[in-house]
């Protein structure tokens, strides 16, 4: 992917900085987006329309085109749904689905002008399950796979490719912060999924390359894609599950 221009959120850590990492090593120009500083990045809100359009206009007068777009950046928000806060749902949808709106808007409307282009949501397990105390963020993942699922439909035929990755639980800053608010400890991950492991962001990164490389995926438009160890495959109880390790 030499000299494409991708565009990855939430790039200054875990899932986000990996996945810019993978894709400057296969020849991509990055352009980071995050709170935080990243390095050849901008800073913004995902969810600020004013910040989203000083970055595509970035993109734009810097390279005057983008070939690749990782909606990534995501927060997550641990409680039972009776105890959610309007402020809590909001904001998370604000981060998980509008902010994915704003920037497939901008940047899908570059890519169709020059006929070709490729987004990669990156979704959850959580988005093709439900997974409970997290309503807001399994609302907004499920409904970022509609999103990409339509977007497939109205831009395929225009040279526009839309993706999501679902990956399992991951090894990240996010997960750190999981279990230091006493949800979960290791062993409940690692006893569900059929890979006895984590995933690491690397496992999430490949999967993001290859959907967002045209050579090795250009026929692969509107799929849902678990990197999840087979999580959502297993319908297995947890005796029968483990017996098989």
């Amino acid at each position: 992917m030499t000299d494409r221009v991708a565009v990855v959120t939430g790039a200054a850590q875990g899932m986000g900085r990996r996945i810019a990492e993978v894709l400057r090593g296969e020849g991509c120009v990055v352009v980071g987006f995050d709170l935080q500083d990243t390095d050849g990045g901008v800073a913004g809100d995902v969810a600020d329309a004013a910040d989203v359009a000083r970055l595509a206009e970035h993109v734009h007068e810097r390279h005057g085109r983008v070939d690749v777009l990782v909606n990534n950046a995501g927060i997550a928000g641990i409680v039972p749904f009776e105890d959610t806060s309007l402020e809590l749902w909001q904001r998370v949808m604000e981060v998980n689905l509008t902010g994915p709106f704003l920037l497939s808007q901008a940047f899908g409307r570059m890519m169709l002008a020059k006929g070709a282009g490729s987004i990669v949501n990156i979704a959850s397990v959580a988005g093709l399950t439900g997974v409970a105390d997290r309503a807001a963020y399994n609302t907004t993942k499920h409904g970022l796979i509609g999103m990409t699922r339509t977007l497939a439909v109205e831009w395929g035929g225009r040279g526009v490719r839309v993706n999501a990755v679902c990956p399992g639980w991951v090894k990240t800053e996010m997960d750190v912060e999981s279990q230091a608010g006493g949800h979960y400890v290791d062993q409940d991950i690692t006893d569900h999924v059929p890979a006895g492991r984590f995933a690491v962001p690397d496992d999430i990164a490949q999967a993001v390359a290859f959907l967002a490389d045209p050579e090795r995926s250009g026929f692969v438009n509107g799929v849902a894609l678990p990197v999840d160890g087979g999580w959502t495959a297993d319908g297995s109880w947890q005796s029968l599950r483990l017996s098989k390790r």
